[in-house]
């Protein structure tokens, strides 16, 4: 027995036709470093159905690629609207990227258009030459004559191209499943990997961020979009806002923390999003010129795991409730949501926060230890966390045919590389990535727990911590350290800091300082990079 319900296509052309008319007085901001260029919904849809039309005219059809090597700005979020309402798949290029692997998945992807931010031409312009598929350039805010293209690749003005076009588009018909959009990981170990969504993964992504369990933001909410666009869907933000009908502000390349509060201090958003290295260096900024954030209802912070001290620090000092998420590309990305169960106060809530949240419904975990095993959700077992749903990856993109990265998935569960444990009622707490985990004497030690003591101390601005080679006990924990400007901490004190809340075994007795922890190419500590500087003997370690 069948139901009796429509069988409607879940698309993001509906999704745009939604935002652009019954949300059409919202509005999209972008910050030029001094004020804000505003577009409504509604001019949104305009511009998109132009965009779709001069996408057309240059021989794009269903399916091929259109890239995009933009900041978070108007034109970008009028890409994510309009590429896959065409039934055309967005590809976000990371601008962070090694140089060899931008150009890698160019070429992967196939990407036929790229609309090219004007500020980034230097960059672009050294890459282009390497890209195989690329047919045509959109250049956004400069003359395109500034681009040196190869022969065979026409370079566009964005703006020219789209007032020549009719602001309808007679959007196509698409199944739900068909691509809408790729990212590719940062590739810390072999070639980046491509994820495609789907329009279904996509919007059924961005239904539960609007859940009150989830984010929550309504049309009464205006969302700062710190996270890129080109980072795993920019964790979904562009969708849900359009769903919800929330405006959304778009910090450009201003992502110092002085810009970042002139525009809070300006819009006043409701509500923001971005890694952990983002909010340290607000948290940094406003401790020497204090500015009201009170405004922000919430922040969701994730790509690692935050300090607690850091979420102490913006809920007593500026009353901004900072939550943790946890996901990556693989899972569009939200996987879960540190929101406090009914009826948590006090202590208690705050180790609820500490965690990296509830599964929402459309997710399913499960732990797997070393041996193949399902472990109990008990709190307590420790083991590698799979995951699988309707907007979790099943496999990476092989236009040749070929499988790559098989080894991720178990049965049709996503391996996700982290370790934790689930509590029974279904919050996640990570202890490390599988690669990061420091096993000395046969036992595990969390490099996460660590770094996330070491930076609740005062002196303390960054620290991270990799394993290093022990006669004795195999690996023992390496902390690199970055004091605060003016402060400073010897290994010894810092220990002494953390005596009580490890066990003396885990406490760790080799230290070095540095100057800035080593970031991948979406804020994350690298820790490649810190192993390879040891290795090369380029830290200084001091050994207690």
């Amino acid at each position: 027995m069948f139901g009796t319900m429509q069988d409607e296509q879940l698309s993001l052309a509906t999704l745009l036709r939604y935002a652009s008319t019954f949300h059409g007085d919202a509005t999209v901001s972008t910050w030029t470093g001094e004020d804000v260029r505003t577009m409504t919904y509604r001019e949104m849809g305009q511009q998109a159905a132009r965009l779709c039309h001069a996408l057309r005219g240059l021989g794009v059809e269903v399916g091929d690629r259109v890239a995009t090597f933009m900041w978070n700005n108007n034109e970008h979020m009028v890409a994510y609207a309009a590429i896959p309402a065409m039934g055309a798949v967005l590809h976000a290029l990371n601008l962070r990227l090694f140089p060899d692997q931008v150009t890698f998945v160019a070429n992967h992807a196939e990407d036929k258009v790229v609309i090219v931010d004007g500020s980034l031409l230097g960059m672009f312009g050294g890459y282009l030459p390497s890209m195989k598929t690329v047919e045509h350039v959109l250049v956004v805010g400069a003359d395109p004559v500034e681009l040196t293209a190869p022969e065979g690749v026409r370079v566009h003005s964005y703006a020219e191209l789209l007032a020549a076009q009719p602001d309808t588009y007679d959007y196509p018909i698409l199944d739900e499943n068909s691509a809408s959009g790729m990212c590719y990981t940062s590739g810390t170990t072999g070639d980046p990997k491509g994820v495609v969504y789907s329009h279904r993964s996509n919007w059924l992504h961005a239904m539960q961020i609007l859940t009150n369990a989830s984010m929550g933001f309504t049309w009464n909410d205006t969302v700062l979009a710190i996270v890129p666009l080109f980072h795993a869907n920019s964790w979904g933000l562009p969708y849900a806002a359009m769903m919800s009908g929330a405006s959304v502000l778009m910090p450009d390349r201003f992502l110092q923390p002085a810009p970042l509060l002139a525009m809070m201090k300006q819009v006043r958003p409701t509500f923001a999003a971005a890694v952990p290295t983002i909010w340290g260096g607000v948290l940094a900024q406003l401790e020497a010129q204090p500015q009201d954030i009170s405004h922000l209802r919430e922040v969701v912070v994730g790509g690692s795991a935050l300090p607690p001290s850091m979420m102490r620090a913006f809920k007593d000092k500026h009353n901004v409730q900072l939550l943790h998420a946890w996901g990556m590309t693989e899972t569009s990305p939200l996987g879960s949501i540190a929101q406090p169960p009914r009826g948590a106060e006090g202590e208690q809530e705050w180790e609820y926060r500490y965690t990296q949240g509830r599964f929402p419904a459309g997710v399913r975990a499960r732990l797997v230890g070393d041996d193949g095993s399902v472990l109990p959700n008990d709190g307590e077992a420790l083991g590698e966390v799979e995951v699988r749903g309707p907007w979790i990856a099943g496999s990476y993109y092989a236009p040749d045919g070929n499988p790559v990265g098989e080894d991720k998935f178990d049965d049709g569960w996503l391996r996700t590389g982290d370790v934790g444990k689930i509590s029974p009622d279904g919050y996640l707490t990570l202890v490390d990535r599988s690669k990061d985990v420091i096993k000395s004497g046969g036992e595990w030690i969390s490099s996460v727990d660590l770094e996330n003591a070491i930076m609740g101390h005062p002196a303390v601005a960054e620290a991270s911590v990799i394993g290093i080679p022990d006669a004795k006990w195999d690996e023992r924990p390496l902390v690199a350290v970055v004091l605060k400007e003016g402060a400073g901490a010897e290994p010894a004190e810092l220990r002494e800091f953390l005596s009580d809340k490890f066990a003396k075994w885990q406490l760790p007795e080799n230290w070095t300082f540095i100057d800035e922890v080593p970031k991948t190419s979406v804020g994350k500590f690298d820790k490649k990079r810190l192993r390879a500087r040891y290795a090369d003997g380029e830290l200084e370690v001091r050994t207690l």
